[in-house]
């Protein structure tokens, strides 16, 4: 129960700053775009760390919340003590492939996050072979599957540059983890 609450301490209260910052950001006017990641500039560079907090509208925002809440939250619960690195890398990794591969726009929000947390667990999953992550992995291509379109470049305004970095991130900190994976008891 401990393990439960806390990672849903850590989800959540990511969950609320996103929140606060939107509220914000509607309340008093102020847009915070050029926080976003502006690919290859010095400019955009401090957007690696401040992006995924950044979200365009209340719709932007609510599309994010619910899969960043709990594929957050599925990392902080199966991976434990690895968890805490684990995000922080894929928040920079994806957020600097994004730097350097993105068009020249501003790129923000979750949905970097949300590729990585879901390529991270999916192949993290895989590559464990332990049955408890290998189910995990069935549920994340089951729930989120549709992630993989994302990745394509479809719509105009969408970062799919963003989620291509986002799903490459969770992909090499997968395979990089794959055996202290696998030493970790569950």
């Amino acid at each position: 129960m401990k393990r439960i609450k806390i990672s849903l301490e850590y989800s959540i209260s990511l969950v609320v700053i996103f929140w606060i910052i939107r509220i914000f950001e509607s309340v008093s006017g102020f847009d915070l775009y050029f926080l976003g990641i502006y690919p290859r500039t010095t400019t955009g560079l401090p957007g690696i760390i401040t992006a995924p907090f950044i979200h365009a509208n209340f719709d932007h925002l609510i599309a994010n919340t619910l899969p960043f809440l709990s594929l957050s939250f599925l990392l902080f619960l199966f991976y434990k003590k690895k968890a805490g690195s684990v995000f922080v890398l894929l928040w920079i990794t994806a957020g600097f492939f994004t730097w350097l591969i993105g068009r020249p726009a501003w790129h923000i929000g979750a949905s970097i996050m949300i590729y990585a947390l879901a390529f991270f667990l999916f192949f993290g999953g895989i590559m464990s072979k332990k049955f408890l992550l290998i189910l995990l992995s069935i549920g994340i291509i089951i729930l989120y599957g549709g992630l993989i379109w994302g990745i394509l470049p479809v719509a105009g305004q969408i970062s799919w540059e963003g989620h291509l970095s986002g799903a490459a991130s969770g992909l090499v900190w997968a395979y990089k983890f794959r055996k202290e994976i696998r030493r970790v008891r569950n």
